[in-house]
């Protein structure tokens, strides 16, 4: 793709709104059909198996790693030009929000990106929870809850005012993201292969994780080419989520990556669903559901934006750049949904049976 021309012809703000849909609907066709999230395959892991939702997740984890560290050795982006990077980060906040996002997405029953995905097959669970997710992340953001938010993240923040590259941390040879994603990904397919996974549930598996990579990608040689300063980035729904909330809302809304982007998971998921007959409505079970769903959804929405980024933000696409505060969080995502699970919904399945 020629990125001057598409900017010469639509214009800077229209060139990344098109880069972000073009990675949303990437991403929202692979996640329907591989049903990727965070929050399934942590609640698998909790109860003692590594069975198919493990593998996907990794899947699409080790994929990123190696689609966007084989773009770095090609030249076509530059981690340390990534707003994620190019900011002091906060390991307070990836520690504290990552466990608030943890548990957030158990109750929730999904992640943010998964509730996006689902929404768009007639979920209607997803729909409330999404929404009551985005105007927890714009208020955490922006409102009353910025204060909060910037005090439990400046507690314990990166030196230099830029966050930690793990690689160059670490001082491991070039080439070592790329070998270590290789490795993790042969470790994901021996996992799907004990678990009988089909090959198009692993090729879309990994298209996820290639969305991740076009969005680095696209946004990168946007910053190249573009007069005014471009932030390089890609899927994550936390911050996007809150953005594409305000353009609707707002009288002079501006076009950029995020506004793409969320538009874009939503169409892709739903022409992924309408073509497998999988188009559905589905509501609340009762009124437990309903308040369960919503506590987790607020949860999210301010774990997120406190750790940095979602289960795709930061767990995906910052650990893609091995950016110190988001293997950070998804760690803690992981620890503060296993515990959840443990103590909420796994005494109800063992009294059921």
């Amino acid at each position: 793709m020629d990125i001057l021309s598409v900017v010469e012809w639509v214009g800077e703000a229209r060139a990344a709104a098109i880069f972000g849909l073009i990675t949303g609907i990437v991403f929202g066709v692979a996640a329907q059909r591989s049903s990727f999230c965070l929050r399934a395959a942590t609640v698998e892991f909790a109860r003692g198996q590594l069975g198919p939702r493990v593998s996907v997740w990794l899947l699409t984890f080790s994929t990123a790693v190696v689609w966007v560290q084989g773009a770095q050795m090609l030249g076509l982006m530059r981690a340390e030009e990534a707003r994620m990077m190019a900011v002091t980060g906060s390991w307070s906040g990836a520690v504290i929000g990552g466990l608030v996002f943890g548990v957030g997405m158990v109750l929730a029953r999904g992640c943010s990106g998964r509730l996006l995905v689902l929404a768009a097959t007639g979920n209607l669970r997803a729909v409330i929870s999404g929404l009551i997710f985005a105007v927890v992340a714009q208020m955490s953001l922006h409102g009353w809850m910025a204060p909060l938010r910037n005090w439990l993240a400046g507690l314990w923040i990166t030196p230099g005012g830029r966050n930690v590259n793990l690689l160059e941390a670490t001082g491991v040879p070039a080439g070592s993201g790329l070998a270590l994603g290789l490795a993790l990904a042969l470790v994901a397919l021996w996992f799907s292969h004990r678990n009988r996974i089909g090959a198009r549930t692993l090729i879309f598996a990994s298209g996820v994780g290639f969305a991740v990579a076009v969005g680095w990608v696209l946004t990168f040689g946007l910053a190249q080419v573009s007069f005014d300063p471009v932030q390089v980035e890609s899927a994550t729904f936390t911050g996007p989520s809150a953005n594409t909330l305000m353009f609707f809302l707002v009288s002079d809304p501006v076009l950029e990556f995020d506004i793409g982007l969320v538009p874009g998971v939503f169409i892709g998921a739903f022409l992924a669903a309408a073509l497998a007959g999988e188009l559905r409505f589905q509501g609340f079970q009762d009124a437990d559901n309903m308040k369960r769903a919503m506590t987790g959804a607020a949860l999210m929405g301010f774990g997120g934006m406190l750790a940095g980024g979602c289960a795709i933000g930061a767990g995906v696409t910052g650990g893609s750049i091995f950016a110190g505060t988001a293997w950070l969080a998804l760690f803690c995502m992981w620890v503060g949904a296993i515990i959840t699970d443990f103590v909420i919904d796994q005494p109800g399945l063992r009294a059921a049976a």
